[in-house]
């Protein structure tokens, strides 16, 4: 795969795919959360000072919703983060956006309006389907290069994503690199111990990552959180009770997690104790369970445990938060975790939005090694699955 080392980028036009979707406020539309702004803003200044003529493509939203709104706020804070104007149209590819881009010079950035816009965009094609269509015709003979900054869009086959690479030289940019070099950190050639945290709502995708990091002998130990950690702790014989099985409702699951218990016993660890919602934050044992209270946090017994475990972790992957981390009497499992994790030594990748917002909102970013700014793609990267954008990038575009 390409970088942005591997080209001449003076006086050419780079077509630049990020990712620039952000949270936004329902009411006032604005964005509440420039993490990812800032972070393809690197790729953007390192292209504008090699003297390219940058074309910013990014969605934000999907068409219907509160959060489908322009992408001028966003080149705003992009032009703060890079320091230099950054010039903004709503057209995506029709004759304002040509008329502008033909005008750049060395140096200046564009971006286009939301490429979702466009009713082709979300259609799920092969690459060279996509580069038939108008947005690819339009803009592709009007570039030298495409780069692909968007590691958290890869898992789509959209248009802006892999139309380009069929018909121009295609890059790697540096969040895509970063992305790459942090995952082969935790999964591809992790130093040892590996520790593995899994926590969140999404069970099945859990379950699957699992699997994998056990059975090719990726994670030394994985210590479960969250509604997974309920799944787990079913799969080891606890009855929870009922408002705690509300989001345990398949039998194929429970029957996967029963033969990774089996399978791995001493590599999987479960809460020990945890808090109950009980007009407020008991703890209790997992003996003691079931309970008619819903389980909303892992106890402090728990909390020992996993952060004594943590410490002796060489490289680590935090995805999920182990607790109902917005509510105050249930963020206590989710911010000490966090917390002996950024004071570990090892290499640590937090990735996931809700995982990302529990780092903020301790302050702990410093502590963190690399915090992905990507949610499905990351967890389809780890689950094994084809994300179309590393296909492309990997079949490397057009020759350069």
């Amino acid at each position: 795969m390409k970088t942005l080392d591997d080209f001449d980028f003076k006086g050419k036009v780079a077509i630049v795919r990020v990712d620039f979707n952000s949270p936004i406020d329902p009411e006032t539309k604005r964005i509440l959360d420039d993490y990812r702004i800032r972070a393809h803003s690197e790729t953007i200044r390192e292209l504008s000072e090699k003297g390219a003529r940058v074309v910013v493509l990014s969605h934000q939203g999907r068409p219907g919703r509160p959060d489908f709104v322009s992408l001028r706020e966003h080149a705003a804070l992009l032009s703060k983060f890079i320091g230099r104007e950054v010039r903004y149209t709503d057209d995506v590819f029709g004759a304002e956006a040509i008329r502008e881009i033909s005008r750049l010079k060395d140096g200046e950035v564009l971006v286009l309006g939301n490429v979702r816009k466009f009713e082709g965009e979300m259609e799920s094609k092969s690459a060279e389907e996509h580069a038939r269509s108008e947005l690819v015709r339009s803009l592709a003979p009007l570039a030298d290069v495409f780069v692909l900054d968007a590691f958290s869009s890869a898992h789509r086959a959209h248009a802006s994503v892999i139309g380009f690479t069929a018909v121009l030289p295609s890059l790697a940019g540096r969040v895509m690199e970063k992305e790459l070099k942090a995952l082969e950190a935790v999964l591809d050639d992790p130093e040892r111990p590996c520790v593995y945290i899994l926590g969140g709502v999404k069970i099945e995708d859990s379950l699957k990552i699992l699997g994998r990091v056990f059975e090719e002998g990726v994670a030394d130990l994985v210590l479960t959180g969250g509604v997974f950690a309920n799944l787990i702790l079913l799969a080891k014989g606890f009855e929870l009770g009922g408002p705690s099985m509300e989001e345990i409702r398949d039998g194929k699951l429970l029957d996967e997690a029963r033969r990774l218990v089996n399978s791995y016993p001493e590599r999987l660890k479960a809460p020990i104790d945890v808090a109950v919602d009980a007009g407020g934050r008991v703890e209790i044992s997992v003996e003691e369970l079931p309970s008619e209270h819903k389980i909303m946090d892992i106890g402090s017994r728990t909390i020992r445990l996993y952060s004594e475990l943590i410490k002796g972790a060489r490289s680590i992957l935090f995805n999920g938060p182990v607790g109902v981390f917005e509510r105050e009497e249930f963020e206590k499992g989710t911010r000490e975790i966090l917390k002996a994790i950024a004071s570990s030594d090892a290499f640590s990748l937090v990735g996931g939005g809700h995982s990302i917002a529990a780092v903020k909102k301790y302050g702990l970013e410093d502590g963190i090694s690399y915090m992905s700014t990507a949610g499905g793609a990351l967890m389809a990267y780890l689950m094994e699955e084809e994300l179309p954008g590393l296909k492309a990038l990997e079949r490397g575009g057009k020759s350069i």
